[in-house]
């Protein structure tokens, strides 16, 4: 005995808005407990009378539920209902099996269950999704119907001869599968127009060449009506002839159109359907029956008369869209049996048709039983839910639990494949819809009532015309009052016809482009009313309540800084001080030198802070230079050597820095400028180089002039005596010595210059 495997399909159905950023409660801006459980299936409405605190709005009763019972909101007394689900049909998957001898007992195929359950009641609340549990069953030996739709062009006249015995082949093979099985066989070949064939009145009794005994164009026949005999289908084909047509393309499409619609004609069960087209050329589709003057697109309606299509000269062929429509909400599976040539094309067109299969028909359709059952094995194999028309505001999400335990989400999720037999694989108003989920290809679905949440419980035991809502000008239900129609206000004490309610809220828009009230409060009768805070210093404020005390710039963690005040989310700084937190002091005492400047005079006081503008400088006053000579060591060396100089430098130095009279370098508030006073000591230097050189040439000059008058006063008081060859002059003192030495040798040398001249 095979081993079952279940194969389960869960679907999520869930009522939902779009969610705004942050709290969805809050933003929802609802005015009565509906609206509020609309917004979300966190939201929650608090009903207790006495909730409101003094200047809130009706708003502030909905909020998320933590937030409502930490605000004093009792549980019980706040709205927050949940969707519910009720199967109300749950027959069970059918167990059929086949006995030994491959025959089974009888059953009508309304009788076969493959889905479970079959009908169900979902209650849906907003946001909040709803899980529930389809099965499916593929049914052993289950009806099949397939229908054989032939291309009967020319180049198909060898295929009709191997078709001709399809009827009792296929039929015996079929009869592995199931014991219920019908076939029908249909023929097309195109338009009965120019340009697809030719028109002249011999063409159109034979269109083929030659002594071809060929039959006349036609668009579509339905030979056979789907019949479980398959040697009537031998017969019926077998007098089938071919016919012929000018172009390449054929009129397929609009054969497969009146095949899907055409159901009493067809002979349609509400069983596995199969439409088996069988071609060895391309197709036309809307648009190109232009070429022949044919321009109404196709009405998708069944136009045959004695079994043949008699519309497709008044009707263009239909468009892909509109055959996958005809296709799935008729439960048929088509299977292409296309020569190797059209491969590519009908391998595309497959993408586009689901549950379609495409196998490769050999030259002369021998392998045409074959193809079939593969194809077949193919499509049955595999299980995709699709789903009616969805309400607005309801998603479905699909997740599936396949053979082997593979998981599926997504758009995945819809299908299972492999799957072998035996396995198992607030709209508007509020008022309930249905929708329909089955597999595709099959005709069996599960039907779904839905219903939505979009009232509270409370709402039953309101009040109509009470006097809490200003003289019974509304109904006072779940703690609030919901205004009769002419009234607006948060107790109904407006009426719209003195104010509309549009033009209401146009005044308590700042612009177009924001909320009402800037979302910080509610429109009554056209003003802005402020909603209060937690916290009662903080507080909403404005003609639109766009100003709050309480997001301004903070610094150090303080609201302005703790120098100032918030409004309208601006700071307004106390005196002396700025920015836009209040963190800038005006105070410059800090930035004072110790010689009583603002930042050394170089650099700025911003906000109590010293910014340097002489980058030689920093500190927090501009007082240290690390990059400057110190004073001392430059003139220490000069000291030694030029005492005057350094000391004439030192008194300029004084001057300059006003320093002490002990002078001390570092007692200056700043160091002098080094290349004026380095260019000063060169100078000077070499001034007094030259002014000594002067003075000493001024001596030199005259210390030789004393000399020379001394010698000559000298030389005319001389006294010359001539001893031993020997001239003597008398001498005065012993100072003039050795000038007279001297002079003695030079007479001398003169005498006997003379003597030896004579």
């Amino acid at each position: 005995m095979k081993l079952l495997l279940l194969s389960t399909l869960f679907g999520v159905l869930c009522y939902s808005d779009a969610e705004k950023e942050g709290n969805a409660c809050i933003n929802a801006n609802a005015k009565y407990c509906g609206e509020c459980i609309q917004a979300g299936a966190k939201c929650g409405w608090c009903k207790d009378p006495n909730f409101l605190k003094q200047g809130e709005t009706v708003s502030a009763r909905c909020d998320e539920l933590q937030s409502l019972m930490k605000r004093g909101c009792d549980a019980a007394m706040i709205e927050n209902p949940h969707g519910e689900q009720k199967i109300l049909k749950n027959k069970a998957v059918t167990n059929r099996r086949k006995v030994a001898d491959g025959v089974t007992k009888k059953q009508k195929p309304e009788d076969i269950t493959q889905i479970q359950p079959q009908k169900l009641s979902l209650t849906l609340r907003s946001g909040e999704p709803q899980s529930f549990d389809l099965k499916f069953k593929r049914a052993e030996d289950y009806p099949i119907d397939l229908y054989y739709l032939m291309d009967l062009s020319y180049s198909m006249k060898d295929d009709l001869e191997n078709v001709k015995n399809l009827g009792t082949s296929l039929m015996l093979e079929m009869s592995k599968i199931t014991s219920d099985f019908r076939i029908g066989f249909g023929s097309f070949v195109e338009k009965t127009v120019m340009p697809y064939i030719s028109t002249t009145p011999a063409k159109l009794l034979n269109p083929c060449t030659g002594d071809q005994n060929c039959t006349s164009p036609f668009s579509y026949k339905n030979v056979l009506k789907l019949t479980s005999d398959g040697k009537k289908f031998n017969t019926l084909v077998g007098q089938q002839h071919i016919s012929g047509n000018l172009d390449s393309p054929e009129g397929g499409f609009d054969a497969i159109m009146q095949v899907a619609v055409c159901g009493e004609q067809i002979g349609w069960r509400n069983v596995t359907r199969l439409l088996v087209f069988s071609t060895d050329a391309g197709f036309h589709f809307a648009g190109d029956g232009k070429l022949g003057g044919i321009v109404l697109p196709n009405d998708g309606k069944c136009h045959l008369e004695n079994n043949v299509y008699t519309m497709s000269h008044y009707y263009d062929y239909p468009s892909i869209a509109h055959l996958v429509q005809k296709l799935s909400d008729n439960n048929i599976q088509t299977i292409f049996a296309v020569t190797e040539e059209f491969q590519p094309v009908y391998q595309e067109l497959k993408n586009l048709i689901p549950k379609s299969a495409v196998g490769t028909l050999s030259a002369n359709s021998s392998n045409v039983i074959n193809l079939i059952i593969d194809a077949y094995n193919s499509l049955s194999s595999e299980v995709i839910l699709e789903n009616s028309k969805l309400p607005e505001g309801v998603t479905i999400a699909y997740t599936s639990r396949c053979k082997n335990g593979v998981v599926s989400q997504g758009e995945s999720g819809r299908k299972c494949s492999n799957i072998s037999i035996g396995d198992e694989g607030c709209p508007k108003q509020g008022k309930p819809e249905t929708i329909k989920i089955k597999p595709l290809g099959f005709t069996e679905e599960v039907v779904i009532t839905l219903n939505f949440i979009c009232e509270c419980e409370c709402h039953k035991e309101g009040i109509k015309n009470s006097p809490l809502c200003h003289f019974g000008n509304g109904t006072y239900e779940c703690g609030a009052c919901k205004c009769n129609e002419g009234r607006v206000g948060r107790q109904c004490e407006c009426s719209s016809n003195d104010v509309a309610t549009e033009d209401m809220d146009r005044t308590c828009r700042k612009d177009n482009d924001t909320d009402i009230c800037s979302n910080n409060g509610d429109c009554v009768c056209g003003t802005c009313e402020c909603k209060k805070r937690d916290n009662p210093e903080e507080r909403y404020s404005g003609q639109y309540c766009e100003c709050d005390n309480f997001n301004c710039d903070r610094s150090g963690n303080k609201l302005c800084g703790g120098h100032g005040r918030c409004e309208c989310r601006v700071c307004i700084c106390d005196p002396m001080w700025t920015g836009s937190a209040c963190d800038c002091s005006l105070d410059n005492r800090t930035c004072m030198a110790t010689n009583k400047q603002i930042c050394n005079g170089r650099g700025i006081c911003e906000c109590g802070t010293c910014k340097c503008t002489d980058h030689k400088f920093q500190g927090p006053t501009c007082e240290t230079c690390p990059t400057c000579p110190g004073v001392y060591h430059l003139f220490i060396p000069m000291q030694h050597a030029m005492p005057c100089f350094v000391h004439m430098v030192l008194l300029f130095l004084h001057w300059y820095c006003q320093l002490p009279k002990h002078w001390c370098v570092s007692d200056c508030p700043a160091g002098p400028d080094i290349i004026p006073i380095v260019a000063g000591v060169v100078a000077g230097i070499v001034l007094i180089g030259l002014a000594l050189l002067l003075i000493w040439k001024l001596l030199m000059i005259i210390h030789d002039r004393r000399e020379f008058a001394k010698f000559e006063k000298e030389k005319m008081n001389a006294k010359w005596d001539t001893v031993s060859g020997t001239v003597l002059g008398s001498v005065s003192d012993e100072a003039d010595l050795v000038i007279l030495n001297v002079k003695s040798r030079c007479c001398l040398a003169a005498l006997q210059s003379q003597l030896s001249g004579n």
